[in-house]
């Protein structure tokens, strides 16, 4: 059951920091695309305003709204609570016309990474931008960070919303969470689009003695991990740490107000950074997971997507070791966070490989 709830970018980037990217991608390709992904990781209703976050009309003034949104954006969406079972609430932001289409965002971001491109896609499809378990609106148990369960999340989630089969897209841990997805509940999934991570437990992983310059932008998948020491160095220095985080994998700086958000995000609350180190706590599962899943590749289409200044050709590389039919696109000037670094870009890529999936969905209505 569902219940509703209640600047422009700098494009500037340091002669560091694109040595940093250019090392980085070295060594994410020389171990077969990585194991460790390399993520950093409402209710408007029709009577609602719809320039107010659905925090704001529920008089929650704690909750951080979601700054410089489309024009009319809530006109087309609604966030909300979905109530998925075993007491856990998700939140999500949905709206549009056509088949369903999840989109999964990537640490440390929200449902917000994927702002840019939801108004066009939302011509096409109902869209789903979800926030993870233990992520921004979302509840934050204590545990259940694996791939395996964050995805069942997910189809618990669109099984509540009415959606047995959709297509689905993943960002940075979005993508083996994704995959994850597609590969546990394959007669749910009709095509799987992905973008900049590697896959842990399927590819080999990168070394541990890299470069200063791979160390400054590798460190947290090793330091997000540790079960204590890093919530207790980050509480209270969430800027310091997200900032860098945010800005070290940027080819186009993310805007002021976006880096923002995605901090106040993760001070909110006190459980926020169990959420947010609880999916690279629970990497020894994941990896145990696809480590099982691998040996039955993926047979749907698959798009991977790749900044070329980040990844490049790295997420096709490592999904073709999990899935017989891959297709790559690499976005030229672009880092990371490809649908906010390069929207248009990225919407193309998605427009293009879900046409045919929009085509059979809309013959068979």
């Amino acid at each position: 059951m569902t219940s509703v709830v209640p600047n422009e970018p700098a494009n500037g980037h340091s002669a560091d920091a694109s040595n940093a990217r250019m090392s980085r991608r070295g060594v994410i390709r020389a171990a077969g695309a990585g194991a460790l992904a390399l993520g950093l990781g409402g209710g408007a209703l029709a009577a609602a305003a719809p320039t107010a976050s659905a925090a704001t009309r529920q008089g929650l003034s704690s909750v951080p709204q979601p700054p410089h949104l489309p024009a009319g954006f809530w006109n087309t969406f609604t966030s909300r609570y979905v109530n998925i079972g075993g007491g856990l609430r998700l939140h999500a932001v949905t709206g549009g016309d056509g088949p369903p289409l999840l989109l999964v965002h990537g640490w440390p971001e929200t449902w917000y990474a994927w702002r840019l491109l939801m108004p066009a896609l939302a011509r096409d499809f109902q869209v789903v931008a979800v926030d993870q378990r233990g992520i921004g609106l979302s509840d934050v148990p204590a545990d259940g960070y694996d791939t395996g369960t964050l995805a069942d999340d997910l189809v618990k989630l669109m099984d509540a919303l009415g959606h047995r089969q959709f297509a689905l897209v993943g960002h940075d841990t979005g993508m083996p969470i994704s995959y994850a997805l597609a590969a546990d509940h394959r007669d749910q999934v009709d095509r799987l689009a992905v973008a900049e991570a590697a896959m842990p437990g399927v590819a080999p992983s990168p070394p541990v003695f890299v470069s200063a310059a791979d160390n400054n932008q590798l460190f947290h998948l090793m330091f997000n991990r540790l079960t204590e020491l890093n919530t207790q160095l980050v509480t209270g220095r969430e800027a310091i740490f997200f900032d860098y985080e945010i800005a070290i994998h940027a080819f186009k700086q993310l805007p002021d107000y976006a880096v923002r958000y995605y901090v106040d995000n993760l001070t909110y609350r006190r459980d926020a950074l169990v959420g947010s180190f609880g999916w690279y706590r629970a990497l020894d599962t994941t990896i145990a997971q696809n480590e099982q899943r691998k040996t039955r590749p993926l047979t749907l289409p698959v798009l991977a997507i790749g900044g070329a200044e980040s990844l490049g050709e790295g997420p096709a590389e490592s999904m073709k070791l999990a899935a017989d039919n891959v297709q790559a696109v690499v976005i030229p000037d672009c880092g990371h966070w490809v649908a906010e670094e390069a929207p248009e870009q990225t919407l193309a890529a998605l427009t293009a490989f879900l046409a045919p999936y929009r085509a059979t969905a809309a013959s068979t209505s």
